[in-house]
């Protein structure tokens, strides 16, 4: 098929599909690009869920809680009266296990309270978010350790597979891209945790842990307890 005949027929499947074209062909996009090219098919899939919840859209702020047990990224929402249970979304790609990230190519998705650092409408996963790991608490027992390296450029993206990021399908990328653009990058928390330390008290099952996780830790849980449970 010729070059401009296979675009065409990307484009054409991606609008029968009510979705964005996947960056898998070359493409230079900007964010505003990105979000109006997959904002409609997103704003529809999303409203429900916000209408379930009593919550304006887009909210004042959100927060994106990555369990890593349980293999969930479950997103809330706030607009003045406290957060909100919104949905979740199964993470379908993660490498590493129970634990923190410690360096570069140690394959671990990083625990921790962070920022969304950047929206990227040109990643090789679809289009991506990136963490702000490492953070002030990272890079301090990291100094303390005598370690280097740490790593970063840490994603949530689309596609299912993933090393060291959280692989959410194009769909659910593409619906937490829009939602974090209409609500402002300073304006998004992102928890990443081992467990659910709302329904567990410890992480039993790691051995060797760093001393400074039980700090950790314990922070991870005053955040998660702002945050009502899912409603199975």
């Amino acid at each position: 098929m010729k070059p401009a005949l296979q675009l065409f027929a990307l484009v054409l499947a991606a609008i029968l599909a009510g979705g964005c074209v996947t960056n898998r062909a070359p493409a230079t996009k900007t964010v505003a690009e990105r979000v109006q090219q997959c904002g409609p098919a997103a704003h529809a899939r999303l409203q429900p869920h916000f209408q379930r919840a009593g919550i304006t859209y887009p909210p004042q702020r959100i927060a994106l809680v990555g369990l890593k047990s349980e293999r969930t990224l479950q997103l809330y929402a706030a607009s003045g009266s406290g957060w909100k249970f919104i949905r979740a979304y199964p993470i379908l790609g993660a490498s590493g296990g129970l634990g923190p990230k410690l360096r570069e190519g140690d394959r671990q998705v990083p625990e921790g309270i962070y920022p969304i650092d950047l929206l990227n409408p040109n990643s090789r996963h679809e289009i991506a978010m990136q963490i702000g790991y490492p953070n002030a608490f990272d890079r301090e027992q990291a100094k303390h350790e005598g370690r280097a390296e740490l790593g970063g450029e840490i994603m949530i993206h689309g596609d299912h597979t993933s090393i060291g990021c959280l692989a959410v399908g194009d769909e659910a990328s593409a619906e937490l891209f829009v939602l974090t653009a209409d609500t402002g990058l300073t304006n998004v928390t992102v928890i990443l945790a081992p467990v659910d330390f709302r329904t567990r008290n410890s992480v039993s099952e790691i051995n060797d842990l760093p001393a400074w996780t039980t700090e950790l830790y314990a922070q991870i849980k005053s955040r998660l307890a702002e945050l009502p449970l899912e409603k199975k």
